[in-house]
């Protein structure tokens, strides 16, 4: 897909060269010897070398400007356009020169560009940079594997002569329906069709990097160093084929477009319509099922076609005589209605697909335990029980803390960050403060008074001034005494 990859940075200045400047590596940040300067062809570091065929072993690459704006963010967004809806088919590869970065995002839209979701979060901390806690694709399971992680394994610093790809592993997600292999491919055509959402996981027509901070080379940001921190890419490879909705089996350039060359009386760039004459609510996608040949779900031809209005989810109807209805039945596809137009319950629709479209309708998934219902908005949002946060309500609010089914996230009473226990204490399950001896409150805020050691000032400053001349007395005692 190289040949027809479109390659844009932005924001606007950030390939380095213009003006010349000087850089340094990691290695010897000392010796800045190095020089990017746009206006020579051996000094120069434009785009489109992100996506050229290096051949010679001459290593080319893209490379921004240095961080020497510092704490000013250093921030750049590439994006990747082939103005076509493709399938993913291996693993994405990214290859850095002079280290990884610390943290980016891999973000995909569907709709060339106009909206954008996550793929993939990189960070050398997930909690602290993106507030998730770090997972490797071996954590998933083959029911959450469209699930959105943040994996720490690509973002340490190991040395920039070492490792220098960042994947987005897209073979072993297949693997774990077809095997190790891919031997068992019957397997994964089947899960392709039966698992919601599945199919457009592997569907894109645009990528984005989101850079977010550069490789440090393990240390904090050094300030007199700062011609060493930059992002330099030299190649980026995105191993995909053509999405035809099964209704082809060639991709041709076509006035530097890209079109399916459509079958089974299907037309569009992505063989995602019937033909002019064909009916074209009754368009379906190829299937993979039943395996090895699958079905075409060819489109009929108008006078031949059912007429039922089903929006391609039933191509059954029924008339109700009493109220001069025709409705659908039988709806698939977790729709449901007169015309198949709405989800079921405990499913929303999808926007930015079609309404005829056999994924339109994806499933709330609320979290059982801390959700309020099954059920969710028309967006997708599931309603939260209190405490509970995130679009499945499967994550506690800042502050609060799981404790099963019948607690659910509760807030916590102190922790290791903002609610800190004082004076010594210690906390104990993140819901109560153990004291010393001479100290109280939810926090050990408040000193108190013991007969043999007298008082101890509070530590807020707010004892009241009974206790103060209580205190006072006592002391005034016991030296009497003495």
């Amino acid at each position: 897909m190289k040949e027809v990859m479109q390659i844009r940075v932005d924001p606007p200045g950030i390939t380095c060269g213009n003006p010349p400047e000087r850089f340094c590596t990691l290695e010897n940040p000392y010796l800045c010897s190095d020089e990017c300067d746009a206006s020579s062809p051996d000094l120069s570091h434009p785009p489109q070398l992100m996506g050229d065929r290096e051949r010679g072993g001459l290593i080319t690459y893209w490379q921004t400007v240095t961080w020497s704006r510092y704490p000013e963010p250093l921030l750049a967004n590439i994006t990747l356009s082939w103005n076509k809806s493709l399938e993913v088919v291996d693993d994405i590869t990214i290859t850095f020169e002079y280290g990884r970065p610390t943290s980016m995002i891999l973000e995909k839209s569907m709709d060339k560009g106009e909206t954008w979701q996550p793929y993939q979060f990189y960070a050398d901390d997930c909690l602290e940079t993106f507030g998730m806690s770090p997972k490797r694709f071996s954590d998933l399971a083959p029911s959450n594997l469209t699930r959105v992680i943040c994996t720490e394994q690509y973002s340490g610093w190991v040395g920039a002569k070492e490792d220098k790809v960042v994947v987005f592993e897209v073979r072993a997600r297949f693997g774990v329906f077809a095997g190790p292999k891919l031997i068992n491919m019957d397997a994964l055509y089947t899960r392709m069709e039966t698992t919601t959402g599945l199919r457009d996981f592997f569907t894109f027509t645009n990528l984005r990097l989101r850079l977010l901070r550069p490789a440090l080379g393990g240390t904090f940001v050094q300030r007199e160093n700062l011609l060493k921190y930059f992002y330099a890419i030299s190649n980026i490879d995105v191993p995909a084929r053509c999405k035809c909705n099964l209704h082809a089996s060639q991709c041709v350039l076509r006035d530097a477009t890209l079109q399916c060359v459509c079958d089974h009386n299907t037309t569009g760039q992505d063989c995602q319509r019937c033909r002019q004459g064909y009916a074209s609510r009754s368009w379906r996608s190829g299937s993979y099922l039943p395996p090895p040949r699958g079905s075409a779900n060819t489109c009929q031809a108008a006078e031949t076609a059912a007429k039922c209005e089903c929006n391609g989810h039933s191509n059954r109807c029924s008339y109700i005589d009493f109220i001069n209805v025709v409705t659908c039945v039988s709806c698939k596809h977790n729709t449901r209605g007169q015309n198949c137009q709405f989800c079921r319950l405990g499913y929303y629709r999808n926007a930015s697909l079609s309404l005829d479209h056999e994924d339109v309708c994806v499933e709330c998934e609320c979290d059982t335990q801390r959700s309020v219902s099954p059920h969710c908005s028309d967006s997708g949002l599931c309603q939260c029980r209190g405490g509970a946060t995130g679009r499945r309500c499967d994550a506690c609010l800042l502050g609060h803390t799981w404790r099963g089914a019948e607690a659910g996230c509760t807030v916590n009473v102190c922790d290791e960050e903002r609610l800190i226990c004082q004076n010594g204490g210690t906390c104990v399950d993140l819901q109560r403060c153990v004291c010393p001896d001479t100290f109280t409150g939810s926090l050990c805020e408040q000193s108190i008074c013991l007969k043999k050691s007298g008082c101890l000032d509070n530590a807020e400053g707010s004892s009241s001034s009974l206790t103060s001349h209580l205190c006072l007395l006592i002391l005034s005692l016991i030296t009497y005494t003495l």
